[in-house]
């Protein structure tokens, strides 16, 4: 059977008290809304219908070509917004899945659940609920002898017998389409708000003699809907727990989950350990058998397979294999550390290569250059890169000696082998294998031919 599917994500979200969308909201690195899309996604292969309001330009910009956009310019409640996908969708499935912009911990293999069973269902819909001790205002779910639904009870007008009932609505659903598509502009006007709602489909259908299944989870986190600040934050913790779980049964020690950020686009190599209080974000990638933190941040890096990082902050940057960095370090935009480059404490990389085996102990700043195979920068040195109009480069050979509290003025280029003396100011360029000193340093000696 053909699925098509229909996000809603056209409500205001006022609870938020944001001036940003409420499905734009992040969640771990990501807008509430994408994850919507995502789980859409990997259950069909055509693009879901999202239902935005008016001046939602910057959803649809986020979402780009992976949905169809339809607009519910009045939000009169959830069966006027599906109402509004009729056109664009009728004729083309047999089956419709309805969900929404703001549970995004629903999961792709509770929805196929879903589809599985209304596929089987002789009725017009299969609706998900949710077995909890905490309902949080959702309808009670009354079942006839057989096990079918025979309808949703709200709780304001719930008796107490039904307030004691634990099975809940979710508010989603799959439905038969042809069936959806010529019920759906019957739904009668529910008072006092003036709006129409999913749920009166259900009473359509069992008073027309047929059957409403259910798919039940016990799991309230995956129908979580953010509505306000706490439930982000509570969907934040949910998520980040769910994905540490699913690291450390991949082969990864995460000493503390509870206190570690792991954004789903990460992924890390079998036997790396992450320390407490380590932020992995972005298109993170983390090789095997590494050490990460603790007190450590680390966004859109590739780090290669046997690297330790302790208390830095890496930003776009490459670690090769056996490198390492920390404390304190930082590596910024362009920074790359090649295979068993070291980088101790207090030192920062920025649009610069750090040579295989080369050392930077600590205090030090590169910004703009290309260390060779070996080198050794002492601590304190500094390439002067910017002249007050332009970046410019420094290229420091293998082999080379820089000494404590150079300076290095660019653009400048220390040669294979060369040294510089402490505190020496080089501003012109220093053959292989001479040594420079002085401020302003001079240059003694030197092995280029002549």
């Amino acid at each position: 059977m053909k699925l098509a599917s229909v996000i809603l994500a056209a409500g205001q979200g006022t609870r938020m008290k944001s001036d940003l969308q409420k499905v734009l909201h992040p969640l771990m690195g990501k807008p509430l809304v994408a994850y919507a899309v995502e789980t859409m996604r990997a259950l069909t292969e055509s693009q879901p219908v999202l239902l935005v309001g008016r001046g939602t330009d910057a959803v649809c910009e986020v979402v780009g070509q992976d949905a169809v956009f339809v607009e519910q310019a009045e939000q009169k409640g959830t069966g006027h917004a599906v109402l509004q996908a009729r056109d664009t969708l009728r004729g083309q499935s047999d089956l419709v899945l309805v969900t929404y912009a703001d549970m995004p911990l629903l999961t792709a293999e509770t929805l196929h659940q879903l589809v599985e069973r209304q596929q089987q269902n002789t009725g017009p819909l299969t609706m998900l609920t949710l077995v909890t001790n905490t309902p949080r205002g959702f309808g009670r779910i009354v079942r006839d002898g057989s096990g079918g639904v025979l309808k949703i009870v709200e709780e304001a007008v719930a008796t107490p017998e039904e307030l004691a009932i634990r099975e809940l609505n979710a508010g989603v659903y799959c439905f038969d389409a042809q069936w959806l598509w010529s019920h759906i502009d019957q739904i009668p006007l529910s008072l006092p708000k003036k709006e129409y709602y999913l749920t009166d489909l259900i009473e359509m259908a069992v008073g027309e003699g047929a059957r409403v299944e259910a798919v039940t989870t016990e799991d309230k986190t995956e129908v979580l809907g953010i509505n306000t600040r706490v439930h982000l934050a509570e969907a934040e913790r949910a998520l980040r727990l769910r994905i540490n779980e699913r690291w450390m049964l991949a082969g990864v020690t995460i000493v503390d989950p509870d206190t570690t950020t792991i954004e789903p686009d990460v992924a890390i190599g079998q036997d790396t350990t992450i320390h407490p209080n380590t932020h992995l974000r972005g298109a993170t990638a983390i090789g095997a058998h590494c050490v990460i933190g603790p007190n450590t941040i680390i966004e859109d890096c590739q780090i290669g397979d046997r690297c330790e990082v302790l208390a830095s902050v890496l930003e776009q940057a490459v670690m090769e294999d056996d490198s390492d960095i920390g404390p304190f370090g930082h590596l910024r935009k362009g920074a790359r550390l090649c295979q068993g480059a070291h980088m101790g404490n207090f030192g920062e990389l920025k649009n610069s290569t750090l040579g295989a085996g080369a050392k930077m102990g600590h205090f030090s700043y590169l910004g703009d250059a290309q260390v060779g195979a070996e080198a050794n920068i002492g601590a304190g040195t500094i390439t002067c890169n910017f002249d007050g109009k332009q970046k410019n480069r420094t290229e420091i050979g293998e082999d080379a000696f820089i000494g404590s509290d150079t300076m290095l003025v660019a653009p400048i280029k220390v040669g294979k082998g060369a040294k510089t003396g402490a505190g020496s100011v080089v501003t012109h360029d220093v053959p292989a294998g001479a040594v420079a000193y002085g401020v302003p340093a001079r240059v003694k000696g030197s092995t280029e031919k002549k």
